[in-house]
């Protein structure tokens, strides 16, 4: 699969977080306007910066100029994030790891959490931050696990059905609709979780130290 990292202009990650992204193939980083003030913060130099370039700050941009491929784009009809995912659509990426898409304005972290869904069937994001991972599911899926690891599942509508076995609290063909049921701080008890969603898209959270610690990711 060709993996890239998206880096956006709200609250950075660790760049050790980035480090071990890049060491697990992730091998191609895209600056979101402003995340590039980050990224050279982390004395990172991203392959693509992309967007209207009012967030970045001119003496970055200068200091990238020579450095990585700079694409402005002025259209206002889709976000930075967007302009950036995009992209990586374009460069035939099969997945993206969201950093920096959360922060102060929760506008923009509902936004950039759509923006998952939106984009699902041309490209699979996941977004960490803070110590989180979110991981958009569909149909089988065959996780690694540890008995004790904190799992949370969130649906959206009471179209979808999720079937989970390898759980404290299993599903069976369960809609877990946005606003009236989730299954928040589930519990593994196997080695091996096996979740079949029919009929949507759900979000997995995990602890993503978690994920490190124990090489799960």
């Amino acid at each position: 699969m060709k993996k890239c990292i998206i880096l956006a202009n709200g609250k950075p990650p660790r760049k050790q977080i980035i480090a071990y992204l890049l060491s697990k193939g992730y091998s191609t980083l895209i600056c979101a306007d402003g995340g590039a003030n980050h990224a050279r913060k982390m004395n990172l130099v991203p392959d693509y910066i992309i967007g209207d370039l009012d967030s970045i700050s001119a003496n970055t941009l200068k200091y990238y100029q020579a450095k990585s491929d700079i694409i402005k784009l002025s259209r206002q009809n889709d976000t930075d994030v967007e302009k950036a995912i995009k992209l990586a659509i374009s460069k035939k990426f099969d997945e993206a790891i969201l950093l920096g898409v959360t922060g102060d304005r929760l506008d923009h972290t509902l936004c950039n959490i759509g923006i998952i869904l939106k984009y699902y069937e041309k490209i699979k994001c996941k977004i960490i931050a803070e110590n989180s991972i979110l991981i958009p599911l569909s149909k089988l899926n065959i996780l690694k696990s540890i008995p004790g690891e904190t799992i949370s599942l969130y649906g959206f509508n009471k179209k979808t059905k999720i079937t989970a076995a390898g759980l404290k609290y299993p599903l069976d063909k369960t809609s877990l609709p946005f606003g009236e049921r989730e299954s928040t701080s589930n519990v593994s008890n196997s080695d091996t979780l096996k979740i079949s969603i029919k009929g949507g898209i759900i979000f997995l959270i995990r602890d993503f130290n978690f994920l490190q610690t124990n090489d799960l990711f």
